[in-house]
C-alpha cells in the first residue's frame, strides 16, 4: 500500500463532524460503517442474506408450531416468543441499515431514533429473559417432570410472557427518556448503522453521567442476573441427569437441552464482545465497534431457528409432515 493510499484510508476513518447551527437537532445522520463507506454495497449482501434467513426461518418455526397440536407445549410456546422477538429485533434494524447501504438514506429524526433505540434494547432484554424462561422450562422438565404440566400451565406461560414484555419495556424506557432530555451540540453524526444508546449519548454536551450509569447498570444487572439463573438451572439439571442409572436416559435428557444451550451461547457471546468493545478497548477502530454491534443483533435471529430446526427432532418431524401435506395438496 502506498503512502498516499494509506493517508486516504486514514482520512476516511477519521470521525465525521457536522456543524450544527441550532442546539438539540431534530435530525441525526447515521453514517453506516465508518471508514468503510466504499464497501457498503458489499456489506449489504451478507446483511440481506441474514435478514431473509431470519424471516424465513422464524416464520417457518412459528407456522409449524401453530399448525401442529403436538407442539402446543410450554417449551415450544417459549420458542415462539423467541422467534417473534428475533423477527422484531431484525426488522427494527435491517430495513434502515439496507437503505443506508443502497440509497445513502442516512437521515433519521430524533423521535424515530429514540423509538429504534427503545425497541433494540428492550427486545434484547426480552430475549435474555426468554432464555431464562426456557432454562426454567428445562429445569422443571428434567428435575421435576411429574409436576411439569401442573407448574407450566397456559395461564402461567401467559403471565411469564407478560412479565417478559414488561421487564424489557420498564427497564429500557427510562434509558430513552434520559437520552431525550440530553443537550446535543457540536455534531449530529452517529457513527453506526442504527441508533444505539452509547452512540447517541456520546454526542451530548453534558449530563452524560446519569444516562451512562443507568445504561451500564441495566446491561450488567440483566446479563448478570440472567446468567446466574441459567447457570443455576443447568447446574441442577446436570446433577439430576448424572444420577440417572441408564446411559440412554442421560443422553436423551441432555439432548433436550442442546438447542437451548447453543442459542444461549449465540446470544450471549456476541453481546459480551459488543459490551467489551464499547467499555474496555477504546483504541479499537470505529468500524470494528459497528460490525460487532451488528453481529450482536443479526447473528442470533439468523441461527436460532436453524439450531432448533436441526437439534430438535420433534420440530424436524413436524416440518417434514407439514411439507409432505402441502406437497400433497398441490
Amino acid at each position: 500500500m502506498t503512502i498516499s493510499s494509506l493517508k486516504s484510508v486514514q482520512a476516511n476513518m477519521a470521525p465525521i463532524r457536522t456543524n450544527i447551527s441550532l442546539p438539540n437537532p431534530s435530525i441525526f445522520i447515521l453514517v453506516g460503517i465508518p471508514g468503510l463507506e466504499d464497501f457498503h454495497v458489499w456489506f449489504s449482501l451478507p446483511f440481506l442474506v441474514m435478514y431473509v434467513v431470519t424471516i424465513l426461518g422464524n416464520c417457518i418455526i412459528l407456522l409449524v408450531i401453530a399448525l401442529e397440536e403436538a407442539l402446543h407445549a410450554p417449551m415450544y410456546f417459549f420458542l415462539c416468543m423467541l422467534a417473534i422477538t428475533d423477527l422484531a429485533g431484525s426488522t427494527t434494524v435491517l430495513p434502515k441499515t439496507l437503505s443506508i447501504f443502497w440509497c445513502d438514506d442516512k437521515e433519521i429524526h430524533i423521535d424515530v431514533c429514540l423509538l429504534q433505540m427503545f425497541f433494540i434494547h428492550s427486545l434484547s432484554v426480552m430475549e435474555s429473559t426468554i432464555l431464562v424462561a426456557m432454562a426454567f422450562d428445562r429445569y422443571i422438565a428434567i428435575c421435576d417432570p411429574l409436576r411439569y404440566n401442573s407448574v407450566l400451565t397456559n395461564s402461567v406461560i401467559m403471565k411469564i410472557g407478560l412479565a417478559i414484555v414488561a421487564r424489557g419495556s420498564v427497564l429500557v424506557a427510562p434509558l430513552c427518556c434520559l437520552a431525550k432530555i440530553l443537550p446535543f451540540c457540536g455534531t449530529n453524526v452517529i457513527a453506526n448503522t442504527y441508533c444505539e444508546h452509547m452512540g447517541l449519548v456520546k454526542l451530548a454536551c453534558s449530563g452524560l453521567l446519569v444516562s451512562k450509569v443507568y445504561g451500564l447498570t441495566v446491561a450488567l444487572s440483566v446479563v448478570g442476573l440472567d446468567s446466574i439463573f441459567i447457570t443455576l438451572s443447568y447446574f441442577r439439571i446436570v446433577q439430576t441427569v448424572l444420577r440417572l442409572s441408564s446411559s440412554e436416559a442421560r443422553v436423551k435428557a441432555f439432548s433436550t437441552c442442546r438447542a437451548h444451550i447453543a442459542v444461549i451461547l449465540m446470544g450471549y457471546i456476541p453481546a459480551l464482545f459488543s459490551f467489551l468493545s464499547h467499555h474496555i478497548n477504546h483504541n479499537m477502530a470505529p468500524y470494528v465497534h459497528v460490525i460487532i454491534g451488528n453481529l450482536y443483533i443479526l447473528v442470533p435471529p439468523t441461527f436460532n431457528p436453524i439450531v432448533y430446526g436441526m437439534k430438535t427432532k420433534e420440530i424436524q418431524d413436524r416440518m417434514f409432515n407439514l411439507f409432505h401435506r402441502m406437497k400433497g395438496l398441490s
